[in-house]
């Protein structure tokens, strides 16, 4: 065992005592420029901040399609992309802009939903975009009255 301790000591003392040359001299000043570049680059990004990130439609009868628009501004430092935007339910179909959003620029979410259920009904919509929070989250609601039915609307 000492001997396996010993001998590890001292390939260790002649790993440490073969590098005499400065680690510092090899580094090539082009390349620290481009990553310091690369590194501020990546700190800008997108910022998704909506109007309003709740729609009611208030009272409707069962079946007829509603239709919003969530509207947002890219107040960030690069261009907003849009991955994917998805509803908790087929009944909900979000159609998300397809090209990238400029800083400062606005842009517009349409939310399709076809009137399916009854009583009080509450869907989300989640946005994934190339955001620091990666996804937000829009909401929609409204009170269905059955087809052929007296209207009633919420209790409150």
């Amino acid at each position: 065992m000492k001997r396996v301790v010993l001998g590890l000591s001292m390939l260790a003392l002649m790993a440490v005592m073969s590098c005499k040359e400065n680690a510092s001299s090899k580094v090539k000043t082009d390349n620290v420029a481009e990553a310091a570049e690369r590194d501020q680059a990546a700190k800008l990004l997108p910022v998704m901040e909506f109007e309003n990130t709740e729609y009611d439609f208030g009272t409707i009868t069962q079946g007829t399609p509603q239709e919003t628009i969530f509207k947002f501004t890219n107040t960030g430092d690069a261009p907003l992309v849009i991955t994917k935007a998805t509803s908790s339910c087929g009944c909900t179909v979000p159609n998300p802009p397809k090209d990238p959003i400029a800083p400062g620029e606005q842009g517009e979410l349409v939310v399709k939903y076809n009137g399916a259920g009854q009583n009080q009904v509450s869907k989300t919509i989640t946005v994934v975009a190339n955001t620091v929070k990666g996804s937000e989250v829009l909401k929609i609601k409204a009170f269905v009255n059955p087809k052929g039915a007296a209207p009633l609307g919420p209790v409150k």
